[in-house]
């Protein structure tokens, strides 16, 4: 396979589409294929190591049939970039919730080895009627 710059981004591209396909799929052994034992994960507040993170993620209680939409990807060289909506099925209400994010994805050899991202927990929890659907004043 060529190592051309646009075909390593594409390469990389691809990574990060089968990593969001495992919030699908929920494959914890593909995951394994994609993100290195050792990422770094940063995002709402927390810089965390370790693959356990993400796949704590994809294994949320409660949330199932996740379907993931991706908005925009613009991958670089080692650098993936993606919006996405996720839709899960939230099992104690039965209603779909939607949650919005961007991240940030490096790779090496093949591998996700750290990203950086937020995305729309409250929104998520409004929806679930976890939160109010106004933040009080602080």
């Amino acid at each position: 396979m060529s190592d051309s710059p646009d075909a390593i981004s594409e390469r990389n591209a691809d990574v990060v589409r089968r990593y969001l396909r495992v919030f699908e799929t929920q494959d914890v052994e593909e995951l394994a294929e994609l993100v290195a034992e050792d990422v770094l994960v940063h995002g709402a507040g927390q810089h965390v190591q370790g693959r356990r993170y993400p796949e704590a993620s994809v294994l949320t209680p409660g949330l199932s049939n996740c379907r993931v939409r991706v908005d925009d990807l613009f991958a670089a060289g080692d650098r993936v970039i993606v919006a996405f909506t996720l839709t899960y099925h939230h099992d104690r209400t039965g209603r779909d919730l939607t949650m919005t994010g961007v991240k940030s994805y490096r790779l090496r050899a093949g591998r996700i080895v750290e990203f950086w991202g937020e995305t729309d927990l409250h929104g998520l929890l409004r929806q679930a009627g976890l939160v109010p659907a106004q933040i009080p004043p602080f």
